[in-house]
């Protein structure tokens, strides 16, 4: 095959740019492995023996029959073949399963997340709390439950004088001068420390008061104890297995429990994980716990268990993290890669083809026929692509075809442009004037002789339109007007990700995959307008 000298030149210069060069290859890798999903990413096993015959189910179908004759032509499933007693019977009988043994259809097992037979365990001591009567010389004249906030019993804080234990502030002494003068008064709260221990607080409630007949000998005060930074870190969590040893929690306080006290914990929590003969309860069915005195301190207990929930952080074997389908990301994301590619390829190429037909029409006959035409396309792209896709994908559904014919209707427009100019450029050539006066046809002259110096703009606008195709299909995906569920998308995750803004990993990895493609577009779609470019240097004066 004889290529161009001109060509030649270029490619030479393409390959001297050895960041588009680099980038082009690994386009080309990416691909490769995208197509090769099946070999990496499957649920299915890519070589079968069984009962001395070879089965490749990652490339065929089998029914359920086949193996197990249960008269079943649906599809089998080989993961749970592969413990079935009809293939362990035989030691010869062995599958082998892709690196990823996971497809990006399957719905994971929950039982198959190592990390989920855990139960959570949560410790929250009670706030203490008491009302106490004083006189209007603030002396304490009854206390009920307030032996807490003096470090006293219950039965000494009567003796007590107020003012010499609290720091009472102005606000809280009007307050209590307004009930004792009998006058009306709102609810009043607020926050009081002990003199003491400054970091003991208490907040103190006084009822709404209203005029009576006659002034009251005493007012009420309700104490509760404060939230502070000092009683939050009372509050514990453990985590449980289900042999009753501690995974996560502090080490320190659980080892400070006396041994029944330990022990009840692991019963707690053993009790609430599920098991061959235990179903796992639901939260209203539970009965409520007794609480636990600790060291002085009562806690209320609360015994969840860690039951898995989708989508699930990253974990060994699922690399990237499970999706709200409980189908995982890395299939889901190289899968999406095949389809974004495929996609965007199949709709540049049909959309070069019919943008360098209309423009090379337009270009080379001019005259009334450029005028009718170029009007045409200027109504037909005032149209609203969304709106219009949104109008065939309810009448029709939602496919890869039908999307792809719905784009290609819109995405040919700007390459006509650019082919008409240099259409209009080149048709008073000499060599078009030539190939006329030797009688060649129109057809002839345009695709044979002009097409490839007009080439340029085809050539240059492609890496550049691939890449704006692949983040349109994930943008179209992540609106919903894309490929239909539960064909593997970038922008279906995305999607979800919205909708789970906690799962970090939704959309860190497709977003990365996603810029990984399209800067390696722009890098070959950059070499390439160098290549073509006559001027290699230029410099502004």
């Amino acid at each position: 095959m004889n290529i161009n000298p001109l060509t030649l030149k270029r490619l030479r210069r393409f390959r001297r740019k050895k960041r588009a060069w680099v980038a082009l290859w690994l386009m080309i890798l990416l691909y490769a492995i995208s197509l090769a999903s099946e070999l990496l990413c499957n649920d299915r096993p890519l070589y079968l023996r069984f009962n001395d015959r070879s089965f490749f189910p990652a490339f065929r179908y089998y029914p359920e029959d086949l193996f197990l004759g249960n008269g079943r032509q649906t599809r089998t499933d080989y993961k749970q073949l592969e413990h079935h007693p009809i293939f362990t019977a035989n030691p010869d009988n062995r599958m082998f399963f892709p690196p990823v043994p996971f497809g990006p259809y399957e719905s994971i097992s929950p039982a198959s997340i190592p990390e989920s037979n855990w139960a959570m365990v949560t410790l929250t001591p009670e706030r203490h709390a008491g009302t106490l009567n004083i006189d209007p010389d603030l002396a304490i004249q009854r206390s009920t439950g307030c032996g807490f906030f003096f470090d006293t019993p219950d039965t000494d804080v009567a003796s007590l004088q107020l003012p010499n234990e609290w720091e009472l502030p102005d606000a809280l002494l009007q307050a209590i001068r307004e009930r004792f003068a009998n006058r009306p008064a709102e609810r009043f709260s607020q926050t009081i420390t002990r003199r003491s221990d400054p970091e003991k607080t208490a907040l103190v409630t006084l009822s709404t008061f209203t005029s009576r007949s006659n002034a009251p000998d005493t007012v009420r005060l309700t104490f509760q104890e404060a939230d502070s930074p000092s009683s939050a870190l009372r509050r514990r969590v453990l985590f449980f297995d289900a042999h009753g040893v501690l995974q996560k929690g502090s080490t320190t306080f659980f080892s400070t429990l006396t041994e029944e006290q330990q022990a009840h914990l692991i019963s707690l929590a053993q009790s609430t994980l599920p098991t061959s003969t235990s179903p796992l309860k639901m939260e209203g069915e539970r009965p409520r716990e007794p609480d636990l005195l600790i060291a002085g301190t009562r806690y209320t207990l609360e015994a969840v268990p860690n039951t898995v929930q989708w989508p699930y952080p990253p974990l060994r074997g699922h690399w990237m993290g499970i999706d709200s389908a409980g189908r995982d990301v890395l299939a889901r994301i190289l899968y999406g890669l095949r389809t974004s590619m495929t996609f965007g390829l199949l709709l540049v190429v049909g959309a070069m083809f019919l943008g360098t037909l209309a423009g090379a029409v337009q270009g080379y006959f001019a005259g009334r026929i450029d005028l009718t035409m170029q009007r045409l396309i200027e109504i037909w792209s005032a149209l609203p692509f969304l709106y219009i896709m949104i109008l065939i994908g309810s009448v029709y559904g939602r496919g890869f075809i039908l999307l792809l014919f719905c784009y290609g209707l819109f995405n040919w427009i700007g390459i006509s442009y650019y082919i008409r100019a240099e259409f209009l450029r080149l048709r008073h050539r000499a060599f078009v004037d030539a190939a006329r006066c030797l009688g060649l046809p129109a057809h002839r002259i345009m695709f044979r002789h002009i097409l490839p110096n007009a080439i340029t703009p085809i050539i240059t606008f492609f890496p550049f339109s691939l890449v704006g195709a692949i983040g349109s299909l994930a943008a179209l995906d992540y609106l919903g007007f894309g490929l239909p569920p539960p064909v593997p998308s970038w922008g279906e995750l995305f999607a979800q990700a919205q909708t789970f803004r906690w799962a970090w990993w939704l959309i860190l990895y497709p977003a990365l995959a996603l810029f990984i493609v399209m800067l390696l577009g722009v890098f070959i779609g950059e070499g390439v307008r160098d290549a073509f470019d006559p001027k290699p240097v230029s410099r502004m004066e």
